[in-house]
């Protein structure tokens, strides 16, 4: 089970942007350590997640909030700080935490929006991570930094290389139907004349074939076709 974390945060959307995060990722448990009460209260009426937020618990102390995990990580822009702990890159840490997860509960810490985690949140942590953002703008928004942790959390490398099945494509006859229709409608259009139409109709074949049509699309560029035909005709 993984537990995230929020020490002190202040701003409701951040709050809840962070509880939508745990949601869209299944990862349903929430500690928050001394929130601003406001913001709290606003982020359980205002987001669409709100039973993660509900069965959130409040804590005094980032130690009461990691009690009971064997792994604690706390999430860091590092800046010029002297962490005393181990530093792992996201897709670093991502597979470390994953394992862990597997036979051990761990907690992942996010500190507020202004100052991120302090020097004594920290000291709970096994060890911290980044997310790899420029170093012109290393802090994230809060609820971004949930989401992003946490689908690299979810990540499958296995499934990673995973295609959507690819449609059936139009047989050879369907495409010459749609060749002829096509070479059809420019002609009445004026964009074929008689001394290059052998040559054009070559290249509208081609051009057809190139376009690799899904047979679940033939008939509606059928229609368009005849329905372009049909007023050229006039």
């Amino acid at each position: 089970m993984l537990r995230i974390v929020l020490v002190a945060p202040r701003n409701p959307l951040n709050i809840g942007a962070a509880a939508r995060a745990m949601s869209n990722f299944g990862f349903p448990d929430l500690r928050l350590v001394n929130p601003y009460d406001v913001a709290f209260t606003e982020a359980r009426s205002a987001v669409r997640s709100h039973y993660i937020l509900e069965q959130a618990q409040v804590c005094a102390s980032v130690g009461e909030a990691v009690s009971g995990c064997t792994l604690v990580a706390g999430t860091t822009a590092v800046g010029n700080r002297d962490l005393h702990v181990p530093l792992y890159r996201l897709e670093q840490a991502g597979p470390i935490m994953r394992e862990h997860l597997e036979s051990s509960p761990a907690a992942l810490l996010f500190g507020s929006e202004k100052f991120g985690l302090s020097n004594e949140d920290m000291s709970y942590c096994n060890w911290l991570l980044r997310i790899p953002s420029r170093e012109e703008h290393a802090s994230m928004n809060l609820g971004q930094a949930v989401a992003i942790c946490l689908y690299e959390l979810k990540r499958d490398a296995a499934l990673a290389g995973t295609r959507f099945p690819t449609p059936e494509m139009a047989d050879a006859g369907d495409l010459e139907r749609m060749t002829a229709l096509l070479t059809e409608t420019l002609q009445h259009s004026g964009y074929v004349n008689e001394r290059t139409s052998q040559s054009t109709e070559l290249k509208i074949r081609r051009l057809v074939r190139r376009l690799r049509v899904p047979q679940g699309d033939l008939e509606t560029w059928l229609g368009i076709l005849r329905q372009i035909l049909w007023k050229a005709k006039g």
